[in-house]
């Protein structure tokens, strides 16, 4: 049985427009015993509830059962949010600027949410299947049909028109006109299952209403959750160039007295007027609510498979979990003309089309994004299971294009993913002595203790891993970084590693990540969660770790860095040698001459840079982690390291810094260093801001200086 009888009552008389007493009227009823079933004072008799079928034109069998509203009611449409009366207008939802229109990016931030609403009861994986379908030809044209392409179409048309004032214009303008031109929409769908589902009420505070009706707005609680900004879901609509994603769910909880096949369809569009009306922005796709003025606000609404069929949502089971499907999902990536073609397989020989090249190349940058970010997150050993299963597929009008690609961690992090099991399996050792073999180490995390008190709440030892590293495994000498969901939060190199020690990868396992028995894992699992910022790709200073805790708590991050990174250079540094042994020609071959550091009018030795490790980020900024050697000295001068590139002629282009990280034996101040007293080596990092190169940055040269003073 579904819901109980006096709600669906009161809800199917609603959405069909009648009253109490005229339902009273057609059953030959008085208007008291229709009251009592509506309060759940009593129930009507079989006969009776044929009746009721009639009075509401449906059948009996749906009157019995309750799981679906009648089809009595208002039809699903689109409603768009009146302008505002102020006069205000937005220009589109500024979450969505937060990332790019990028399906890595996408991947991140939807199997993050995932992993988050994963029901934890039974111990089984979330799955998360991403779907690529290219639409053509007779498709195309059902599916538009489907979301009432000619209701929406006046409003496109007048973002169209105004589109030279507003970026989201100027994107959806170029999607329509794709969609047109080329007669083709690429829909991008994510499925989950073994997950929470929308659950709660349209407008209540709710998982559904958080993710479809409200922007920063994050429920999230759980042990280990990835998100806390509310951000991630706006990257679903920031990959769709028509600014639609439609959504299907199954609930973990029933809502209604039902639990599958919730749908509800979102518009993000800028402010637009169309025939005289203005409208804000956004516009949701679903029935009338019987309950807002006018009953013009749309809900969420309990379909049925026909039409979940025709909006290309149908789930494959009854498991809980969302279904978001991206409506002309495009990829920045590919749309770079100025990157290398990418690399796509062509197994029979034939030539690739362009759209073909371009569902292909999204397909695999989507498996390329589960592979790095989430790896440790489907990674299982001894008694634990993976929190995560990922697959993806890619489909033309139903046919198949790509096969259904189940992502296996251990083809392009076999080094890292051994040594995660090795430490499920409780198989590490102290110190590497054979291949393959993975050593483990406690590093000391000193939290502190919240509202700006001196002191240290406890220490929490998070487990380094060290392993052997493998040709697949990519940058060599990387240390990964992550807390409770198992998320890649942070990649860096080590800075000062001897020389010629052998490749490795590491594994930095803290907060519930480190082990349910460790001390302070919720602790820690808080501390490093505030530490991220939406992007959730490292740790360091941000807004909510000093409001909560200090304008120094990032120190302690830092120093675990430190820690982290002298255990690594110990468990891989070679045993040096006894005197006289090795080859006199290998030492001549390495001699390394420096120029004598400056000297100032004191007579003081200058600090000098001693090593550098760069590399490009994501995002094209230029990752470096420098080391400072520090001569002998009661006092040190202040010095700014200045990053420019490298020209073959005039003045080198300065590079601002968008984070600049103290490591070891120094501070950070306004972009300035402050060496430690009696410290003989300093170790800082940082990443440029990407928006001060001139040019892309795979094209360029790194200098890097150390200047005293501001650096002028």
């Amino acid at each position: 049985m579904g819901e109980e009888f006096g709600p669906w009552l009161a809800r199917q008389l609603k959405l069909a427009g009648k009253t109490q007493a005229e339902l009273a009227d057609e059953l030959g009823l008085t208007r008291a015993a229709v009251s009592a079933w509506i309060t759940k004072r009593s129930v009507p008799r079989p006969t009776v509830m044929e009746e009721i079928a009639k009075a509401l034109g449906t059948d009996v069998g749906t009157v019995h059962t309750r799981t679906t509203d009648t089809q009595a009611g208002l039809p699903v449409t689109w409603y768009h949010r009146p302008g505002y009366p102020d006069g205000g207008r937005d220009g589109g939802n500024a979450a969505a600027f937060a990332f790019d229109a990028d399906v890595q990016v996408l991947a991140r931030e939807t199997c993050q949410n995932s992993l988050d609403e994963r029901l934890t009861e039974n111990g089984r994986p979330v799955r998360v299947r991403y779907t690529i379908h290219e639409l053509t030809g007779e498709a195309l044209d059902a599916f538009r049909r489907a979301v009432l392409w000619d209701d929406l179409h006046p409003h496109y048309t007048a973002v169209s028109e105004s589109a030279s004032h507003q970026k989201v214009g100027r994107v959806v303008d170029a999607g329509v006109r794709d969609m047109f031109e080329k007669g083709r929409l690429v829909l991008l769908r994510i499925d989950d299952y073994n997950a929470s589902g929308l659950t709660g009420d349209d407008y209540g505070d709710g998982k559904f209403a958080a993710v479809v009706r409200r922007q920063l707005e994050s429920l999230k609680s759980g042990r280990g959750a990835g998100g806390s900004f509310g951000l991630g879901k706006a990257t679903l609509w920031a990959t769709s160039a028509l600014g639609m994603v439609l959504i299907n769910s199954t609930l973990s909880v029933p809502h209604e007295g039902r639990t599958e096949r919730r749908l509800i369809g979102r518009l993000e569009l800028p402010w637009r007027s169309v025939n005289g009306e203005t409208y804000a922005g956004p516009a949701w796709l679903g029935r009338p609510d019987p309950d807002s003025p006018g009953a013009r606000v749309a809900r969420s609404w309990w379909s049925d498979e026909e039409t979940v069929e025709r909006l290309h949502l149908t789930r494959d089971s009854d498991e809980p979990g969302t279904s978001f499907l991206i409506v002309g999902a495009h990829d920045v990536a590919s749309l770079d003309q100025s990157a290398p073609a990418p690399d796509v397989d062509d197994e029979d020989g034939d030539d690739i089309d362009d759209r073909t090249r371009d569902i292909k190349a999204m397909h695999r940058r989507l498996v390329e994004a589960l592979e790095r970010d989430f790896w440790a997150a489907m990674t299982g050993g001894g008694n634990r299971l993976p929190l995560l299963e990922t697959s993806v597929r890619t489909l033309r009008n139903g046919q198949v294009v790509l096969e259904e690609e189940k992502v296996d961690p251990t083809r392009t992090q076999p080094s890292r993913t051994r040594a995660l099991r090795s430490f499920y399996e409780g198989t590490t050792v102290d110190r590497l002595t054979e291949a393959g073999q993975v050593a483990l180490r406690h590093v000391p995390l000193r939290l502190p203790l919240a509202g700006g008190r001196s002191g240290t709440l406890g220490t929490h030892p998070a487990v380094l891993l060290v392993t052997e590293a493998e040709d697949k495994d990519g940058v060599p000498n990387q240390v990964h970084s992550l807390r409770g969901n198992r998320m890649t939060i942070k990649k860096s190199g080590v800075a000062g590693l001897p020389l010629g020690v052998n490749s490795f990868q590491a594994v930095l396992l803290a907060g519930h990540a480190a082990g349910e028995a460790a001390p302070f894992t919720e602790e820690a699992e808080e501390f490093l969660r505030a530490a991220e910022p939406p992007e959730h790709d490292r740790w360091g200073q941000t807004e909510e770790l000093t409001l909560r805790w200090s304008h120094t708590a990032h120190h302690r991050i830092a120093r675990l860095t430190t820690e982290v990174n002298s255990a690594v250079k110990e468990l891989v540094a070679k045993p040096k040698r006894a005197a006289g042994e090795g080859g006199a020609k290998l030492r001549k071959a390495l001699t390394v001459t420096r120029k004598a550091a400056p000297r100032r009018g004191t007579g003081t030795a200058l600090p000098e840079l001693d090593g550098l490790d760069a590399s490009i980020g994501e995002a094209g900024e230029w990752r470096i982690t420098a080391e400072v050697k520090l001569p002998r000295a009661d006092e040190l001068p202040a010095m700014t390291p200045v990053v420019l590139l490298d020209v073959r002629s005039g003045g080198r282009p300065r590079l601002d810094w968008a984070e600049l990280v103290a490591v070891e034996g120094c501070e950070v101040e306004d972009g300035v260093l402050h060496f430690s007293p009696g410290a003989r080596r300093a170790v800082f990092s940082g990443s440029t801001d990407v928006t001060s190169h001139p040019v892309r940055t795979a094209l360029t040269r790194l200098v890097l200086e150390l200047r005293t003073g501001k650096g002028e």
